[in-house]
This record gives C-alpha cells, structure tokens and sequence, in this order.
C-alpha cells in the first residue's frame, strides 16, 4: 500500500496532464465568458465531466469505491475546489489569461510551504530559499499592473480573487494528498463534481433569471450572476470539451497527489505559466510585459529547483506513516 503511494514519477505524469487540461479548461471559459454565466458553465461542466468519471470509477473498482469513512472531509474538500473555481474564473472575466494565471501560482508556492504543518513534510532550507525567489516572482508580475500597461478598470478585489483561489486550491490539494490514501483518484473526481452540481444549481435556483445583474457594471459580478442562455451553434461543442476537461482534471489531479509527496507534484504546476502565454498570444493576441515576463522566468527556475534538491537528496519529503486516516 504505501509502495503505491509514492510513485513520484508518475504523480509528475498526471500532474502534467492535468495542468495541460487546466490551461484548454481556461480558454473554453474565456471564450464563452461573453455571453453565458459560470454557475451555467459549471453546471454543464459537471453534468459531462460526472459522466466521465463514473466511467473511470468502473474501470478502477466499481460502485463500492464510492462509499467512504470520511464524507465531511470529502464534503471540505470539494467546498474548496468549488470556492477556488469560482473565484478564479470571476476574475479570469475581466484580467489577461497569462495575468490572471500568473496571480494564481501563489498556489504551488503555499502548497509546499502548507505541506510542512499539514503533512509533516521536511522542505530543507534549499527548497525554502527556492520558494521566496517564486514569491518574488509573483510580486514582479504584480507590479506590472503598476505601470503604464496596467489594466483599466481592474480594481484591488479582483486582483485579489485568484489569490484567494489560490489559497483555497492548495488546501484542497493537501487534503487531496491525505484522503488519497483511503480514496481512488476517480470516487475524488466524482465526489467534486457532484458538489459543482450542487453548488451551480443553487445559483440557478437563486440567480438565473439574472435579476441581480441589473444596474450591475463590474464584469466579474456579472459572469457569476448573468441569466442563463441554452448553448447554440459551436459553442455546444466548447461546453462537451468543458465537461471532457473537468473530469480529465479532477483524475490527473486526485492521481497526482495521491502517488506522490505534495513537494514533489507542486513544482510541475508552473507548467500553467508558459501554456497561459502561449494561449493568451494565439487566441487574443496578448503578450506580457517584460516585468511579466521576469516574474514568470524567477517562478519557473524555482520550480524547477525543488524539484532537482529533491532528486539529489534521492529520499521521499513525507515519512510514510504520515499516510493515515482523520
């Protein structure tokens, strides 16, 4: 059992191809931010993407892998990733994609330091030197919105949304990390996107006949509140690649964190960074600044860092006996 559980290589693997589908998941959302609210893009996200994972919940054991000792915790979990969404998502109305995506790598950055109290990870002062420089590199990139490029219209709480989705992506993957021991990565998958469900409907319920957008100006307010509007045309086809996405995301994600220590799968998260100015170039023709840009680079040569020390030190960060249930 805790063989299984420490696969780094793998973990990278699946973290790979879930921050990959995470990047598509962002320009879907972009895309289709104009003219439909996020709790409906949620909502048909979660529809397909549970269908998905249930697929992936036979081929990994069957109904029985559903059940769990721990349905609060799972509960917590899923609250976060719904909280961490759709904070992200309001502001990625409004900013840049490789702006917005640059605010969110506070993330990897609070995972590694989190997994220290959360986990009992040992994160030596090499790493933690490495972690300060890719603080400083977000801060760079903050500055940016200082300068003449800055923005128009972007006020201090919308910047500070994919922050707070940040705070709360990390302390969702650190529990991610401690169910997973007891959890396949597809009952995970299935349990958040039926909170997604839950969560998205209440806003329908609530919020979808758009009465809350009326005399509303910020566009964050209005991507979350807008009236719902019945998919036509091609946009049909970006909401099955939504739902396809979300469950390629919650598998590669939960796989990720379950096979292998949170110090290790972190660093692979700034993959996100260079796709988010790749995308932001070839579909709106946006490019970062300079000061961006060097952010981004002190970012990705921290990454990378910790990620080398630990090779070096050829020792897994979490003493397996950590791997226990709540």
């Amino acid at each position: 059992m805790t063989e299984a559980l420490n696969r780094p290589a793998a973990g990278i693997l699946f973290v790979i191809a879930g921050i990959t589908a995470i990047s598509v998941n962002d320009v879907l959302i972009k895309l289709l931010s104009g003219g439909y609210p996020l709790h409906e893009m949620v909502f048909i996200r979660s529809g397909i993407g549970i269908f998905f994972s249930l697929v992936l919940v036979q081929i990994e054991g069957g109904w029985g892998i559903l059940r769990t000792k721990t349905p609060g915790l799972h509960l917590l979990r899923g609250l976060f990733v719904v909280v961490s969404n759709l904070s992200y998502f309001a502001a990625l109305a409004v900013l840049p994609l490789a702006d917005a995506t640059a605010l969110f790598f506070v993330a990897p950055l609070m995972i590694t330091l989190l997994s220290i109290p959360i986990l009992g990870e040992k994160v030596g002062p090499w790493r933690l030197g490495a972690v300060v420089i890719g603080f400083g590199g977000v801060i760079l990139m903050m500055l940016a919105w200082r300068g003449e490029n800055a923005p128009a219209d972007v006020s201090l709480v919308v910047l500070a949304l994919p922050i707070f989705a940040a705070l709360t992506y990390a302390l969702n993957q650190l529990m991610t990390r401690k169910l997973g021991v007891a959890s396949k990565a597809s009952a995970m998958a299935v349990y958040i996107q039926g909170i997604f469900l839950i969560v998205s409907l209440g806003f329908f319920l609530v919020a979808g006949d758009g009465r809350f957008t009326e005399g509303a100006s910020n566009e964050s307010v209005i991507f979350l509140l807008r009236a719902w509007v019945m998919p036509e045309g091609t946009d049909r086809w970006l909401f099955l690649g939504l739902g396809l996405n979300s469950a390629i995301i919650g598998y590669c994600l939960g796989q990720a964190y379950r096979l292998a220590s949170a110090a290790t799968v972190a660093p692979f998260e700034y993959l996100g960074l260079p796709l988010a100015v790749l995308w932001g170039w070839m579909v709106w023709a946006e490019f970062p600044t300079p000061l961006v840009l060097a952010g981004i680079a002190l970012i990705m040569v921290s990454g990378l860092f910790v990620f080398v020390r630990e090779r070096i030190k050829s020792r897994p960060m979490i003493k397996k006996r950590v791997h226990r249930r709540y």
